[in-house]
């Protein structure tokens, strides 16, 4: 047996609570009745209430409490076959972590405001089932399709620049491994969310749009940056900017968001080129487009749910309560019934 609220439990003091005020009711209902008439009397006053159905009332209305307090505990016990049904997309987000997401023209830096935009996205989804890709110069998956977003928020959490050891920026390889990600028998339910800021140094990422296309993703791209840029700082192990990227002439490289190569991607899929904005705006939009997108049901099977059994303690205690209002303390008419 388990018990889903064991804090309800700490409420059982008042039935003994209870218990003592109605045993002083009485008490000081007899030292009234003491007051206006002398003992001998009050036996002919009180002659048509029955003592023990005036016990009956109290004894019923303290287990119609105790019975209520224990639908609070809301115990369970059995188990049983449960089948969740969802209905939704399978959505993949590709996000860049190379050492450009680290430029600082967005606070606190690209890769923190890509991260905060898709947790913000995430919330924003309806039962769709999401997967997570990361590339630099390679790509793989992070974390795959699951209705379990929470798991995908873990995953997020410790993404850093880090997580790719191959440098560079190839979005073609990360769009062809997302791609990879979905079912390859649907042509439909396949939404594709690439978060970067869009400078593409090896591959070739029109052509992996083509062949998304091909497959039935719908591109959404979300540019984190500024077109004016900045450079690309270098961290020490501890965190400490250390210098900034540099080039072979030697010239400080400054790293720009590229929007016209991201509406080029989206727009091949049939998709649509977003701005990373402080206000987040197109994450609302983003979500509304998915939304309105054809949708698939999901099953995922969970074995042993427990059963609340509270209704079964809720109901004895409005059977009680309802008994207790519906006697009175009068004495039964009939011979020797109630006192």
């Amino acid at each position: 047996m388990n018990f889903v609220n064991p804090e309800y439990w700490n409420f059982y003091w008042l039935i003994p609570g209870l218990a003592m005020f109605s045993w002083w009711t009485f008490r000081q209902k007899r030292r009234a009745l003491l007051c206006f008439a002398e003992e001998h009397l009050i036996q002919n006053l009180i002659s048509g209430t029955s003592r023990a159905r005036q016990i009956f009332k109290v004894v019923t209305f303290l287990l119609g409490v105790s019975f209520l307090l224990l639908a609070l505990v809301r115990p369970q016990w059995g188990a049983r076959y449960e089948t969740i049904k969802r209905r939704g997309v399978d959505l993949v987000i590709v996000l860049d972590t190379s050492l450009s997401m680290d430029t600082q023209d967005v606070p606190p830096n690209r890769l923190e405001k890509a991260k905060h935009e898709i947790r913000a996205l995430i919330d924003r989804l309806q039962g769709d089932r999401v997967g997570l890709v990361v590339f630099a110069g390679m790509s793989q998956v992070n974390c795959p399709l699951t209705i379990d977003q929470n798991a995908v928020r873990l995953f997020l959490d410790i993404i850093d620049t880090t997580v790719i050891p191959l440098p560079g920026t190839n979005i073609g390889e990360a769009l062809r491994t997302a791609t990879r990600a979905f079912n390859p028998g649907e042509r439909r339910y396949k939404v594709l969310i690439l978060v970067t800021d869009g400078e593409s140094l090896e591959g070739d990422p029109l052509r992996a749009a083509q062949e998304a296309a091909k497959a039935g993703v719908v591109i959404y791209a979300l540019g984190v940056g500024t077109t004016a840029g900045q450079p690309i700082p270098l961290h020490d192990d501890k965190g400490n900017v250390v210098g900034y990227k540099k080039s072979e002439d030697g010239s400080v490289v400054v790293s720009r968001l590229d929007e016209n190569s991201l509406a080029n991607l989206a727009s091949i899929t049939g998709g649509q080129y977003f701005h990373a904005t402080p206000g987040e705006e197109e994450v609302e939009r983003i979500a509304t487009l998915v939304s309105q997108m054809d949708r698939k049901e999901f099953q995922s099977r969970q074995y042993l749910t427990l059963v609340d059994r509270f209704q079964i303690p809720l109901g004895m205690a409005l059977f009680l309560v309802v008994l207790e209002m519906v006697v009175t303390d009068e004495k039964w008419k009939g011979k020797g019934i109630g006192g």
